[in-house]
């Protein structure tokens, strides 16, 4: 179909969609109807456009947080769902083969994390919500296991991250930037996170201040690529930590705001050479592109052709074949009477767009697209009004699992794969189909939220026919070009059909890791911590390891239940502190669980922490106070009251502040076992005005207490 129709289709499925609200579930039929009255294309042409179904059941949760498991399964994760009141914190497991969603708690709020596939098939999840209205950042982490489908909490970033992207590096440690911080600032540091030690990095600060959720991509020199959202694009070099000035700006100019970007395929074709795209966004949306090639000595960006429509909010999705799917979005953020309903399809060979169809439901803000193991793509969320969100899934079939004459395209099948590859090395795939074949690619398991795929790439592999049911296979060139981590491996034939997938592990060989769970546990003088280490192995590793607690301070041993594991499984650690006598409470004590078998040792870092004996409470005096913006501060006393021998100092912050003009403090912020502090709030010029409850809180190690103060500003 000429893409001078899309204009005119676009006007009549908009109508189409309104009619559609009244008429289900026989949508298509009358949809078919409808487009034969009008005399319009029916939009039964799949071998054209691919072909869209809403799926018969929906999802329970809102899923604003997406990732492709290693099973072929997807981890949603919604935490409080944008929806301030819900304390009922989730996640779920979505199986696409049966079309079930098996829904879990989760133990933070998870809304509005970043995430990534670790190279071991884990989830790794960094940062939250800690508030909303005005948003503070959680700096939590978690790792979850598809194994068996459990949390568990890591040690946390240095400071909160609400919004931060993650991306893997190409020695398999992952890179945290940017998020609102537990103040409702920027976080303009880089962490990074490193599997074989469960432990973070120090904090490397940025030159620029990142917008929220920016947009990152791992090149093959090593480099990580900064694509936006604002227009300048600059690199961040993980051997030096550093960042680099400008490299170019974009065209567009401006901030493109709930845009996409995406690196474009890599291949032996093109060199591997990165070539970036970025499509979409600002508000009103943009319908613009633009790409730029990052093998260049001097990069430029360059537009590229325009989409049907503008998209804010969107998501793009590398097909099997190199095509990229642009769909959802709106012209107007949140406005679904706005709603971009075409779905665009982008050929990196020719540099066009053309059409896919369109799919049925508004995907605005919060909605998520996930290549499947079956080469179609899901099409899930959207939820522009707070408190609720679209149930309804959809998939796409694109155009290459269909024949001319609208009957499902044969596949080219695979009959055996390995389960694991290296880099440069070569490997066998068993194929019928050898003789057809004309592609080999790799696909990253996608993470995606917020219209941008983490860590999404594609990766072609040289090949050569070994024999008619043999294809022998490269592996990619180097851990750049390919990270650690699972791949869906699809073969192509001459038609371009893809074949349904086969998941396989590129890694440099068998491995584990190791969890301690909690990442810090507390106790008093002459109590016992007690954690559980989990072995996760990877890679096909099934050996025994033997564990050790080291660094621990003088006086407290560790003893572990079993003392070795062998390959998957957990020890109980168990850590007495008869003999520690801290001359301060609280006292932190960080410690290493070892992890060792033969020459291959991993670690993870935990703290114990030793608490006072007894407990404090907290009170605050006056309990509420009234104060007039551009006027004179308000002041309550708070204090700190021990018993039972309570002795630890006692660190305090202040929550609830409805906007960055209501300014509270205390002074001091810390208190040696009993005494008072002052809580001063001013209100300046502008501020916001109405009755607010504002929350103190102390922390003694892992003693926690509030109090609360009313506050009205006039």
């Amino acid at each position: 179909m000429p893409s001078d129709d899309l204009p005119f289709l676009g006007f009549f499925r908009i109508v189409i969609q309104v009619i559609m609200k009244f008429i289900q579930p026989a949508k298509y039929l009358y949809l078919m109807m409808l487009m034969a009255a009008l005399g319009l294309p029916l939009m039964a042409q799949p071998n054209v456009q691919g072909q869209w179904t809403t799926m018969s059941r929906t999802m329970p949760i809102n899923p604003i947080h997406v990732s492709l498991l290693k099973n072929g399964q997807v981890l949603v994760v919604a935490g409080s769902g944008n929806n301030p009141p819900n304390k009922n914190l989730q996640a779920a497991i979505w199986n696409p083969q049966t079309g079930t969603t098996t829904t879990q708690t989760v133990s933070w709020d998870m809304f509005c994390n970043g995430a990534v596939v670790l190279p071991d098939g884990r989830v790794l999840i960094n940062g939250g919500t800690q508030q909303y209205n005005p948003f503070f950042g959680l700096p939590n982490t978690s790792v979850f296991d598809p194994v068996n489908n459990t949390f568990i909490d890591l040690p946390p970033t240095l400071h909160g991250r609400w919004y931060p992207t993650l991306i893997t590096l190409g020695d398999g440690r992952v890179m945290t930037f940017s998020g609102l911080n537990e103040t409702g600032s920027t976080n303009n540091t880089v962490e990074i996170f490193a599997p074989t030690s469960g432990t973070w990095s120090p904090q490397y600060t940025a030159n620029f201040t990142p917008p929220l959720y920016p947009r990152l991509h791992l090149l093959p020199s090593g480099k990580v690529f900064y694509s936006g959202s604002t227009p300048r694009s600059r690199y961040f070099f993980p051997s030096s930590h550093s960042w680099s000035s400008v490299i170019a700006t974009t065209n567009y100019g401006g901030t493109r705001t709930y845009g996409s970007s995406v690196l474009l395929p890599l291949t032996p074709a093109n060199n591997y050479k990165p070539v970036v795209m970025l499509l979409g966004g600002g508000n009103p949306a943009t319908a613009t592109t633009e790409t730029i090639d990052l093998s260049a000595t001097t990069p430029v960006w360059q537009w590229g052709p325009p989409m049907s429509q503008p998209r804010i909010e969107m998501n793009a999705v590398i097909l099997p074949n190199g095509k990229v799917l642009a769909i959802g979005g709106s012209a107007q953020d949140e406005n679904a009477s706005t709603a971009s309903y075409n779905a665009d399809l982008y050929d990196p060979v020719t540099n066009t767009f053309s059409s896919a169809g369109g799919n049925a439901f508004p995907r605005l803000y919060h909605s998520v697209a996930l290549l499947l193991p079956d080469a179609t793509i899901w099409l899930a969320g959207s939820n522009p009004k707070r408190g609720t969100y679209e149930p309804h899934m959809e998939i796409y079939q694109p155009a290459y699992l269909f024949n001319p004459d609208g009957s499902v395209a044969v596949r080219p099948t695979i009959t055996n794969a390995p389960t694991t590859i290296g880099w440069a090395g070569s490997f066998t795939v068993q194929t019928p189909d050898a003789a057809t074949i004309s592609s080999v690619v790799l696909v990253k398991a996608g993470s995606t939220t917020h219209a941008f795929d983490m860590d999404q790439r594609l990766v072609g592999l040289s090949y050569v026919v070994a024999d008619s049911g043999n294809l022998t296979v490269t592996g990619p060139p180097n851990s750049n070009i390919a990270p650690p981590g699972y791949y869906l491996l699809f073969l192509l034939n001459s038609a371009g059909v893809p074949s349904v997938a086969s998941f396989v592990q590129v890694t440099a060989g068998p491995d584990f890791t190791i969890t301690t769970s909690p990442p810090q546990q507390a106790t008093v003088p002459g109590g016992t911590a007690t954690y559980t280490v989990q072995l996760a192995p990877s890679a096909g590793y099934s050996g025994t390891v033997n564990l050790s607690a080291i660094n621990l301070p003088t006086g407290a041993t560790a003893t572990f239940n079993p003392n070795s594991i062998s390959g998957r499984g957990t020890s109980a650690l168990a850590v007495n502190t008869n003999g520690l006598n801290p001359p301060n409470f609280p006292a932190t004590f960080p410690f290493t669980v070892s992890a060792t078998d033969g020459a291959l040792t991993r670690s993870d870092t935990v703290k114990l922490i030793v608490n006072s004996p007894g407990d404090f409470s907290l009170a605050a005096s006056p309990g509420s106070l009234t104060i007039t913006r551009g006027g004179a501060s308000g002041q309550s006393t708070i204090t700190l009251s021990p018993s039972n021998g309570f002795v630890g100092a006692v660190n305090f912050t202040v929550t609830g502040s409805p906007g960055p003009k209501i300014i509270a403090t205390v002074s001091p912020t810390s208190l040696p076992g009993s005494g008072t502090t002052t809580l001063t709030v001013l209100a300046q010029t502008g501020s916001v005005t109405g009755n607010f409850k504002l929350t103190i809180t102390g922390t003694s190690g892992t003693i926690v207490h509030s109090t609360a103060l009313n506050l009205t500003v006039q």
